[in-house]
């Protein structure tokens, strides 16, 4: 099987589902209070996993309770395991999330031990990151880490796909260096440094980050599908109405969903429609992990 390499993030999340977000200064009652694992990386390496992939998670935990289990619930899930090290200068990091009935989300997050996943570990996992198939980012660690392998993975010749969320800006290097890139409406528009006002501009931005160097460009727009600008294929895969429970983890299931696609060799198109459908399974669903579907769900779904 072709190997994926995630470089990421791992995270304790602590969810409250209320009537709707508080505003500021605003007191919520009547929540319901519950817990699962998610970290954008960890998320990701999971529904790479699930969806068929042969997933390797390079990234840094705590010693302490949530950071063994996340190692071991890991193992279970056959993610190799071998690179997610323990700190014991900061504790697991931890995500406090609040979901709406509407199934929108506003999330703070404590990054804790992922802001420990630097150079030295990603030297040591070198071998396993320079013969994958595909390294798979976020950036919730250190930017210089993502940076650091942007600059390996190039001599390699390693491709890269980049989801710069929570969303920021990247440097024009950072951009050359990128085979493929993610991009959420909100990251699209601080990536690019763009407004988006409508469809047009859906086009225009993608057009001016490909031009920027990635050979992929895919602007994720929701139930709506996404926006794909590239070589071999270019306009917009149709999406899926569901009806929304948690939003949390979508962009990560597609991300996740999508490497494993490609390195099945499926078409891009039918890649982006496989993320598609694991998307959609993951919103209707609470928790960011709890809701990361497996390859047979995501293929009846697409039936």
């Amino acid at each position: 099987m072709n190997k994926i390499a995630v470089v990421g993030s791992f995270g304790h999340d602590m969810i409250m589902q209320v009537s709707h977000i508080p505003a500021r200064g605003e007191t919520v009652g009547e929540g319901r209070f519950s817990e699962a694992f998610g970290g954008k990386g960890a998320n990701q390496a999971l529904a790479s996993a699930r969806s068929g992939g042969d997933v390797l998670f390079v990234a840094s935990v705590g010693v302490d309770v949530s950071g063994n289990t996340a190692i071991s619930s890991f193992s279970a899930e056959g993610i190799n395991t071998q690179y997610m090290t323990q700190t014991d200068k900061e504790g697991t990091g931890t995500a406090l999330i609040f979901v709406g009935d509407d199934g929108e989300n506003s999330i703070t997050v404590a990054p804790g031990a992922n802001y420990h996943l630097k150079q030295p570990q990603v030297d040591a996992a070198e071998q396993e990151l320079q013969n994958a198939n595909l390294i798979l980012m976020q950036l919730e660690i250190p930017m210089e880490t993502v940076e650091y392998v942007l600059e390996k993975a190039q001599g390699w010749g390693t491709p890269v796909m980049l989801n710069p969320a929570p969303a920021k800006s990247l440097s024009d290097i950072a951009l050359e260096r990128i085979h493929t890139l993610i991009v959420n409406e909100t990251e699209a528009e601080i990536v690019s440094g763009d407004k988006l006002d409508g469809e047009d501009s859906i086009v225009r931005i993608a057009k001016q980050l490909r031009g920027k160097g990635p050979n992929v460009v895919i602007v994720t727009l929701g139930s709506k599908g996404a926006y794909v600008d590239s070589d071999n294929f270019t306009g917009t895969v149709p999406g899926n109405k569901v009806d929304t429970l948690d939003t949390t983890a979508a962009g990560d299931v597609f991300c996740g969903a999508l490497a494993t696609a490609v390195c099945k060799n499926n078409s891009l198109k039918d890649a982006v429609k496989f993320a598609n459908a694991a998307a959609a399974i993951a919103v209707t669903r609470l928790g960011a992990q709890p809701s990361v579907p497996h390859q047979s769900e995501i293929e009846e779904f697409m039936k």
